[in-house]
């Protein structure tokens, strides 16, 4: 199943490639994520990310619930940092 993860805009910036890039939170683990479906998007935002792609603003309260109840059901693990 594809699931978008709810996550809070830490940084923006623009890649050399002309792509609005930055890095957002999910309950403290940090990714890399593209922009270019939300160009207004502002550093405290919360987005609905999926496949690495930021595709929807979302309000902090319904990021908040979205990410607790992933936490009830155990489906954070693919979040964590992988160990190589």
């Amino acid at each position: 199943m594809c699931l978008g993860i709810p996550g809070k805009v830490l940084q923006i910036e623009d890649h050399p490639l002309g792509l609005p890039m930055g890095k957002v939170s999910f309950g403290g683990i940090t990714k890399e994520v593209c922009f270019a479906y939300l160009p207004a998007v502002q550093i405290g935002d919360y987005v609905l990310v999926h496949a690495g792609f930021a595709l929807n603003l979302v309000d902090e309260q319904e990021a908040q619930e979205v990410f607790a109840l992933l936490k009830q059901l155990g489906e954070l693990d693919e979040l964590e940092p992988c160990a190589l």
